[in-house]
């Protein structure tokens, strides 16, 4: 675990460094697109964050090379190479869509080939557990075509929900520890070595969100753009591909007892395949429903709109910070109940607690205009959003109880000048200046 935390820490410590240098060489080099309509942000802001996050990736990767135990993994697998080949061709891509704005249909092609670069590497799906059948093993065809489609699936996930400041790095940030506590538990409570490469692969995806976050939080000072979202989304797909594809529910038989329940203590595992990806399940559902949204209206799937789950949200009356956080609730409601359910699926409180907790989360959707106020004693502790806004609301009634001090003098004698000059407020006077000349007119029209 140390060797993790490590490598966590040196790849989140190399991304948040190089974010700041990286967002002076986007503003040079003119990666500042112009805010389109279906932009919330309200001032052009830098792209090209995934240059970071690509260096914090071969900074993790190098780490767990020079390491003793993590070592194993490049000595005994392939994995780590083929994802460093896929993610620099993706990585590429990205960059030219940042800057040139490539099109749709070479972007999907382009990640078409860096899932079919990691597929010549060995990161692909040999066989795929079925619930109540067992293991079944794929031909090469099958393997390949299936690991294409959930590379390309999570991309594209991932990307569209990259709509909000630190919304994606977030949410892959929650997925990744998901997926990192179950794959560390296969490899460390079972003894299963194939584990070893979706575990490191977590850890560094981990410390890449991690790092970048500070700089991507509402207001963000720069976006990762799709050379971050398309890395992020690559990385996360090849660590479900490895233990999917590689750890052998036969393996995990010794430890439940029959195929059948081995492969029930894999449900984390294959349902990522077949949904695609329970643990960002929140994505892959804004990507069908984008699918489906424009397909109806005749457009193209790849057309850009305001209609994802993030823009819905702030539609309601949420504000950038509220929609962003509830995102993030349900993100580990989902990845973390799958969790909790692979440990243990016969125990009614974990259904009972995903049941209280889901009731939680429909009361947040609900009530959009709900303002959370932080005790006096906790102020101190919590952002300085919070903090002012505590201090606007003792301030804002001052001008009120100003407000009556001014006026009761003066409105005898404006009203007076009112009757007189039939409700004008006008009469040539110098008398009662410009202030009672203003005053007289407003109580004027508010009379007629």
């Amino acid at each position: 675990m140390r060797e993790y935390l490590l490598t966590l820490c040196i790849t989140a410590a190399v991304t948040y460094l190089l974010t700041g240098p990286v967002r002076k060489f986007a503003i040079v080099a003119g990666a500042m697109p112009e805010i389109r309509a279906r932009d919330v942000h309200r001032e052009p802001t830098p792209r090209l964050g995934g240059i970071a996050m690509f260096f914090g990736l071969c900074a993790g990767l190098l780490t767990a090379d020079h390491l003793t135990n993590l070592n194993q993994v490049f000595a005994e697998s392939n994995e780590p190479r083929a994802l460093l080949s896929g993610a620099a061709l993706i990585w590429l891509i990205g960059v030219l869509d940042d800057k040139f704005e490539i099109d749709a249909l070479i972007k999907l092609g382009g990640q078409m080939i860096a899932a079919g670069v990691m597929v010549m590497q060995g990161l692909t799906i040999l066989w795929l557990p079925i619930p109540g059948v067992g293991n079944v093993a794929l031909t090469q065809w099958q393997g390949t075509l299936l690991t294409v489609a959930l590379v390309v699936i999570t991309i594209n996930a991932v990307n569209f929900v990259d709509g909000l400041d630190g919304l994606a790095a977030g949410m892959v940030a929650i997925a990744a520890t998901a997926f990192f506590l179950y794959a560390y538990r296969v490899w460390v409570s079972y003894g299963i070595e194939a584990a070893a490469p979706a575990t490191l692969f977590s850890a560094i995806l981990m410390g890449m969100c991690l790092g970048f976050l500070p700089h991507n939080m509402h207001p963000a000072r720069i976006f990762m753009g799709d050379s971050g979202s398309m890395l992020i989304g690559l990385v996360l797909a090849a660590g479900a591909i490895s233990i999917t594809g590689q750890v052998d529910p036969d393996a995990l038989k010794l430890f439940a007892g029959s195929e059948k329940a081995a492969v029930h203590q894999t449900v984390p595992v294959y349902i990522p395949l077949l949904l695609p990806l329970t643990i960002i399940a929140i994505p892959a559902a804004d990507l069908i429903l984008a699918i489906v949204r424009r397909t109806w209206r005749g457009q193209s799937p790849f057309a850009a709109d305001r209609g994802h789950l993030h823009h819905r949200l702030l539609e309601i009356g949420h504000s950038h910070s509220r929609s962003v956080l509830i995102m993030y609730f349900w993100s580990a409601l989902i990845a973390f109940g799958a969790l909790a359910y692979s440990v243990n699926s016969a125990s009614m409180w974990i259904v009972l607690s995903i049941v209280f907790l889901s009731a939680i989360g429909l009361v947040l959707l609900l009530l959009p205009r709900f303002t959370p106020s932080a005790p006096r004693w906790a102020e101190g502790l919590m952002p300085p959003r919070y903090r002012r806004r505590g201090k606007e609301v003792a301030v804002e009634p001052a001008p009120e109880a100003v407000a009556p001090v001014v006026e009761e003098p003066r409105t005898p004698v404006a009203a007076g000048v009112s009757r007189v000059n039939g409700g004008n407020g006008v009469n040539g006077s110098t008398a009662l200046g410009a202030r009672a000349r203003l005053l007289d007119r407003r109580k004027a029209g508010t009379s007629r």
